[in-house]
């Protein structure tokens, strides 16, 4: 061990009876017997010890000292007479002679409990970060980071991929996210960004020669956070790969991450290759979302024309999707509450119905299908005990409040989801091209640096919006952990591409300088993908929100509450990278 302790706080055993040893940590608790007795527990890193205060001098060493100052115990180690199975070092106690504080805690009472810190408010838990992760609980998560980033770097090295940092002040660049930009100092009026991600630099790197890339990379987005998202910053595993298609960044894939998933995550079962693999537009129709749970199996039956003439005005002239549950006799206040929820999450109100003992159609919207009562039955094969729920509206709207409630309807329903398991799936076929829900206008539906299916021919001659793209996603649980896509290498298909939405060559020059040159000296195809490393580790680690497998993160407003970041700065700094804050135009929150 270090010089300042010879073995660690869960280091020490029976067979170290009658050593003489020091230990250091926190103090974490004492249970105070009378002035000469007490049973002190003593935490690091590692572990607990107990130590057992017997005489009126070691008392008087703690005398004033408060729980969570550092203490540095020397003294011998005996058998414990009342042993506790539950820790590894339940069979001994140290009998100090000597106790001296390390570092003093000043405050009498803290802000939580720290081994019970999960219990705190989170704002008070990310104040009080550096508490919160002497947590065992809470500093186990970070210590599964660590060892999952080790494992992943191992397998990309195995697989002969290298590893190299790209840059992280460079050029603005559309990538789909608000930019954090860095005011230039030396270039008056200029600004570098913090890189969305290293998209352009590993593509430019497979152009240089570069067979095969990756690194664990910083990646920057001014974005609203979200449960399974952190604003401001993130990591994710980002390869890429010369001479590659589709098919080759997949079985790479597909090889690295199962292994690691079965190894350390909360449930020991991965789906092993190869990946079940959807095209995006069954993806919608089958499962109302294009990152579906494979571990439900429900799924949505369009019944659009079954459901026309029934005099229920919501479904005339629209899309209706239904989700049927067998065996689902859940109270009328279970179904409710999946009713409200469903509105909550998807914005949209949806309906439903069942089928009795009887063989009736009865309750929600059962009034308005008494007509159509055989056709309802046969067309879903429905049976007694039987559970529809039904979204209706424009098609988008409709899909995503389906694929809401078959999600929920999933969760709630007895019997329908797998979940002690890592169900993976491939999302592919993404369209190359949208119309845009705020625009209106044409535009590229997930990364314009894709190549598109059908190469030039299908720019010149298809309609855009049939167009599909070398673009996949990577789903699993129901999470979106990557996309990824086969290059668009070809200056010339890259021109096109972008004139489709109104970019011209100039254009993409401007915007792209460095790669579009690059590509014009001989570009190698290539493809790529980059899994979110903090989306990995919380399904791995089986918890609900990011931020607890993130060492130091942001709250949900972007805010960093123990560093006090964002912060102002003083009017020098302002002054050498040439800002000028208009007072009028600030808001106070």
């Amino acid at each position: 061990m270090t010089q300042s302790r010879t073995h660690n706080c869960n280091e020490l055993r029976i067979e170290n009876v009658g050593e003489k040893v020091t230990i250091v940590g926190w103090y974490d608790n004492m249970r105070k017997v009378s002035k000469t007795l007490g049973f002190l527990v003593l935490r690091d890193f590692y572990g607990v010890t107990q130590a057992v205060i017997e005489t009126e001098e070691m008392m008087d060493a703690l005398a004033g000292v408060n729980n969570e100052s550092t203490l540095s115990i020397t003294g011998t180690v005996r058998e414990r007479s009342s042993k506790n199975a539950n820790l590894p070092t339940g069979d001994i106690e140290v009998v100090p002679e000597k106790i001296e504080v390390l570092g003093k805690c000043i405050y009498n009472e803290l802000p939580f409990e720290v081994t019970r810190s999960k219990e705190a408010d989170e704002s008070v838990r990310l104040k009080y970060r550096y508490l919160d992760l002497r947590n065992p609980q809470v500093r186990d998560k970070i210590v599964l980071r660590s060892k999952i980033v080790a494992d992943l770097r191992k397998s990309m090295i195995e697989h002969d991929f290298l590893e190299i940092t790209t840059p992280i002040l460079t050029c603005s660049s559309p990538e789909g996210a608000r930019d954090y930009l860095v005011p230039s100092r030396n270039h008056p009026g200029k600004f570098y960004a913090l890189p969305q991600a290293p998209q352009q630099f590993k593509q430019i790197l497979m152009t240089s020669g570069f067979d095969r890339y990756f690194q664990i990379a910083p990646c920057f987005r001014d974005e609203d956070a979200r449960a399974d998202r952190s604003p401001g910053e993130f990591y994710q595993l980002d390869m890429e790969m010369a001479f590659a298609d589709q098919e080759d960044v997949f079985a790479v894939i597909e090889d690295v991450l199962p292994p690691v998933f079965a190894k350390y995550g909360v449930y020991n079962t991965a789906s092993s290759a190869p990946f079940k693999r959807i095209s995006y537009r069954d993806s919608m129709e089958t499962y109302g979302t294009d990152k579906p749970d494979l571990r439900i199996d429900l799924v949505l039956d369009d019944v659009t024309e079954l459901m026309q003439g029934t005099g229920f005005a919501p479904f005339e002239g629209q899309t209706v999707k239904a989700v049927k549950v067998t065996d689902f006799n859940a109270s009328r206040k279970v179904v409710d509450k999946i009713i409200a929820d469903t509105e909550v999450i998807s914005g949209q109100k949806s309906y439903w119905f069942k089928i009795d003992e009887n063989g009736e159609i009865v309750g929600g919207i059962a009034k308005f299908l008494q007509d159509k009562k055989q056709d309802v039955i046969s067309t879903l094969s429905l049976k007694s005990g039987d559970f529809v729920a039904l979204a209706a509206g424009a098609r988008a709207d409709a899909l995503k409040c389906a694929g809401t409630l078959r999600k929920i309807l999933g969760e709630t329903a007895e019997g329908h989801m797998k979940k002690e398991c890592y169900e993976f799936c491939w999302i592919v076929d993404f369209p190359m091209y949208e119309i845009g829900e705020e625009s209106g206008e044409l535009e590229f539906c997930h990364n314009p640096f894709s190549m598109p299916q059908g190469g030039m021919s299908a720019l010149e001659n298809d309609d855009p919006l049939s167009i599909l793209a070398y673009q996949y996603d990577l789903v699993c649980n129901g999470v979106e952990l990557s996309s990824g896509a086969v290059r668009n290498h070809d200056p010339e298909i890259m021109v096109k591409a972008f004139s489709i939405v109104g970019l011209g060559e100039e254009d993409v020059k401007a915007k792209f300088p460095a790669m579009y040159n690059a590509f014009c000296y001989g570009a190698p195809p290539h493809a790529g993908i980059a899994p979110g490393v903090d989306r990995m580790i919380m399904l791995i680690a089986g918890v609900d929100s990011i931020r607890e497998i993130i060492p130091f993160p942001m709250n949900k407003m972007a805010m960093d509450v123990m560093m006090g970041a964002p912060s102002t700065v003083d009017k020098k700094q302002l002054d050498d990278v040439h800002i000028r804050i208009i007072e009028e135009d600030l808001e106070v929150k």
